[in-house]
């Protein structure tokens, strides 16, 4: 019965409807920005119940695309209208949609100045999220890609910090030149195979030098988008200036992006070259997790530091996929999620403390833990999270990460797991510096404590970063299949490129 309905158009364009409704607000300021953070709310929540329904629909023994949407949209040059999910895209549909209403919730206070834009750019940004990861043309994967750009530049640029408009600028141009030279490999690739349709692409045979190049191109977007050393210098300037929902967003969802495209187009798409960059992709991806975790060290600001974990974390995440292993492809995916879920809340814990003293400064603080007992609870939670305790759902990514370098190199392995000790030397001693000693400052002394609305952005996030740690297979098993495709595919691409030698 559900897959009668275009359900994917209607999850991906739900917010816009929303923006209608924003657009038609009237009164005065206050009025209007009160009435714009309930639409926003009641429309990212409702578009999240809905997106519940590709979960109870899914079935999780297929490998093939389910929900699909196909109606021809520019037909004399072969573009159609194609959604789809499988067991790769739809976890992120799902975590779009999860962190779209929390971070609503994370600015209901923070954000006091054009509020009704400020909300139309989240619901405009949910709708690019959630088409890409839907998109099974490339063109339309393009233009959602792309899309996601202009709304998180305002975000950025007009609701940031003090040096918001350089870092919406240097994010913006970062993410644009890159993905130029995808558009351009996208060109080949159409004039190439005659059609932009993505599961007729990934059955298509590139031959071995055209791989090369492609792979090149996508590398080049998919790189910044992670972000791979050396391309991350936009990373922890955005986070800095961006609003703690938009932190939120982008450690939570836009990160996954180059992942996501390295899995639906790299893999499947140019086997041979991705097998032949491997190497260079392991030497980048550990240069990421020792060089920016060691940044992260002395970092004396808490969201340059969190930021920079998040940059070492995603090296696990481009190890585990270019392992061109079941473990290290399902590791960096649940990874991923995992890494989404965790981020978003790490950012939120320090808006939380922010919106209280104004500061981010990590000397500012000290003896939170006395006041504000139930955060330094939820922030101890995530902190171990992030590097990877038993019974979350950072260990489970981790590991099968690991697994999987270990079959592709001992080396990469080993350097891997340095990852994991220097994530935890300078995560603990965040927490220990900002939650315990003495209480130096009477700001401190005189935080509130967390409100039922900060409880309820916490509560779900820790719920899930629990679930999968303990019940990891409730979300592997979900991918497995689609993992596998893409690895059957990738091997059997390759084998027929080097038959037609």
């Amino acid at each position: 019965m559900i897959e009668n309905w275009p359900l994917l158009t209607i999850i991906t364009f739900l917010p816009m409807i929303g923006v209608l409704f924003l657009l038609m607000i009237r009164g005065d300021e206050a009025s209007v920005a009160r009435n714009a953070r309930h639409v926003a709310l009641w429309v990212s929540g409702f578009t999240f119940i809905i997106s519940l329904a590709l979960v109870f629909g899914f079935d999780s023994t297929s490998s093939s695309y389910q929900f699909e949407e196909n109606r021809a949209w520019l037909p004399a040059v072969g573009i159609s209208y194609h959604l789809g999910v499988d067991g790769i895209s739809m976890p992120f549909i799902l975590l779009s949609t999860l962190l779209s209403p929390l971070a609503i919730l994370a600015s209901w206070k923070a954000i006091t100045h054009r509020v009704r834009e400020y909300m139309i750019a989240f619901l405009v940004l949910e709708t690019m999220m959630i088409g890409m990861f839907a998109s099974l043309d490339m063109l339309m994967f393009y233009l959602f890609f792309e899309g996601v750009l202009i709304p998180m530049f305002l975000i950025i640029g007009v609701w940031g910090g003090g040096r918001r408009v350089y870092a919406a600028f240097k994010f913006f141009l970062y993410t644009l030149l890159g993905s130029v030279l995808m558009l351009v490999c996208m060109l080949a690739m159409y004039l190439d195979a005659g059609t932009t349709d993505i599961p007729a692409l990934t059955a298509h045979s590139f031959a071995a030098g055209v791989q090369t190049w492609l792979f090149i191109g996508f590398l080049a977007s998919f790189a910044v988008k992670v972000p791979m050393w050396p391309v991350h210098t936009w990373l922890p300037d955005a986070h800095v200036e961006a609003p703690t929902a938009g932190s939120m967003i982008l450690a939570g969802v836009l990160l996954k992006m180059g992942g996501y495209g390295f899995i639906r187009f790299s893999l499947p798409m140019f086997p041979l070259a991705s097998e032949m960059f491997a190497p260079l992709i392991f030497a980048l991806s550990i240069i990421a997790i020792v060089y920016t975790s060691l940044v992260a060290l002395a970092q004396s600001d808490m969201k340059k530091l969190i930021a920079y974990s998040s940059v070492a974390h995603m090296g696990f995440v481009t190890i585990g996929i270019f392992t061109l292993t079941e473990q290290g492809v399902a590791g960096a995916m649940f990874q991923m999620i995992s890494h989404g879920l965790v981020s978003a809340a790490l950012f939120f814990c320090v808006g939380v403390v922010y919106d209280r003293l104004h500061t981010r400064d990590i000397s500012a603080y000290g003896g939170v833990a006395a006041v504000m007992p139930r955060y330094a609870v939820f922030f101890m939670f995530m902190m171990l999270a992030s590097v990877g305790l038993p019974g979350t759902s950072g260990f489970v990514g981790e590991m099968l990460v690991l697994v999987g370098a270990w079959k592709a190199s001992s080396w990469v392995a080993f350097f891997t797991a340095t990852g994991l000790v220097l994530g935890a030397t300078y995560m603990l001693w965040l927490y220990r510096r900002v939650m315990f000693g003495t209480i130096e400052s009477a700001d401190v002394g005189a935080m509130e404590r967390i409100s039922r609305r900060e409880v309820l952005i916490f509560a779900p996030l820790t719920v899930l970063v629990l679930w999968f740690g303990i019940y990891p297979a409730s979300l592997l098993d979900v991918m497995a299949n689609s993992i596998l495709a893409v690895l059957d595919n990738a091997a059997s691409g390759g084998a027929m490129v080097i038959a037609g030698r």
